[in-house]
């Protein structure tokens, strides 16, 4: 597996890894929130409240996280899909309820970028993009939140997750 790490720009931070499976083993993994604790390279991701697959624009799942650095330590972040082209994009923008019913987005988006290199083999790319984050929250809010190893962590906990994935029957492989 080879990597790269680098910043793109002042607001987005991106790693690159190469895995050895097939595309779309790779994005059935990522389209299953219940991976998304075992793939996360911060370690505040704790469990996924929604088990469905993501299988659409649009689509709404919850994850319970834990920071210390967070007012309740213990809380949960909504995520809308906003990109799903399988076997090759799949990313979501995070918020939260603001208990009312209503959801609120920050503005970052993850997003993975898969592209085949063979039957077997695919670059995978995951970009931390928060360009649309509004200054009110940059006011309060350091961005990134965290070093650009932990994307290349991601990606290393993604590699090994997909050669034990049995992957829904949404995504066949």
């Amino acid at each position: 597996m080879t990597r790269s790490v680098h910043t793109v720009d002042q607001e987005n931070v991106s790693a690159t890894l190469t895995i050895a499976a097939p595309a779309a083993k790779v994005f059935a993994v990522l389209a299953d929130p219940t991976t998304h604790s075992a793939i996360d390279g911060t370690g505040w991701v704790q469990e996924s409240v929604s088990r469905t697959p993501l299988t659409e624009a649009g689509q709404i799942f919850r994850m319970d996280m834990h920071h210390a650095g967070h007012p309740n330590g213990d809380y949960q972040v909504v995520n809308k899909v906003q990109v799903l082209d399988p076997p090759r994009a799949i990313g979501w923008l995070t918020g939260y309820d603001k208990g009312d019913g209503h959801l609120e987005f920050g503005g970052w988006l993850w997003r993975y970028d898969l592209a085949p290199l063979g039957p077997s083999e695919t670059e995978v790319t995951l970009t931390y993009d928060w360009s649309a984050v509004p200054r009110s929250i940059r006011e309060y809010l350091q961005f990134p939140p965290f070093g650009p190893e932990h994307l290349i962590n991601s990606l290393h906990h993604l590699a090994e997750l997909v050669t034990d994935f049995l992957p829904p029957a949404v995504f066949p492989v």
